[in-house]
């Protein structure tokens, strides 16, 4: 087996543990935390997950990736909807980051980076349901 057939077999379970293991960082730091996690805290990993959710109910093989044929232009912007809030997510995390570093009566830095940590498993799982051979 070459790395390409390795990756289409383990790669969808691998980002599926680690965008679980996303959000066990995330509730151990709600659990955890000493202040109230405003309601704002938890939108970024709403959203992530809800562009998993969207990435994930389009098949591969309904995707037309040639540039001169019209293909499904309906599929192609439930796609670029589904990256741009993956990546919105993420910024909008980094973001609540840095309030949490620079703020000193709100939640801990560990509630930034667990919702940063939260965020980034899905880009990893686009990734590798993209780019499957």
């Amino acid at each position: 087996m070459n790395l390409g057939e390795l990756l289409a077999i383990f790669g969808p379970g691998v980002a599926g543990a680690v965008f679980g293991t996303g959000w066990w960082f995330w509730v151990d730091a709600v659990v955890c935390s000493s202040v109230k996690i405003p309601f704002v805290h938890y939108l970024p990993g709403i959203f992530a997950s809800l562009s998993a959710l969207m990435f994930n109910s389009v098949r591969k093989e309904d995707i037309d990736y040639s540039p001169y044929e019209e293909g499904e232009w309906r599929l192609k912007l439930w796609l670029f909807i589904a990256y741009v809030v993956s990546f919105v997510s993420l910024a909008a995390s980094v973001g609540l980051l840095i309030q949490d570093a620079l703020v000193e009566s709100g939640p801990s830095a560990w509630t930034g980076v667990a919702g940063v940590l939260q965020c980034w498993p899905d880009l990893l799982d686009i990734s590798f349901r993209i780019n499957l051979p």
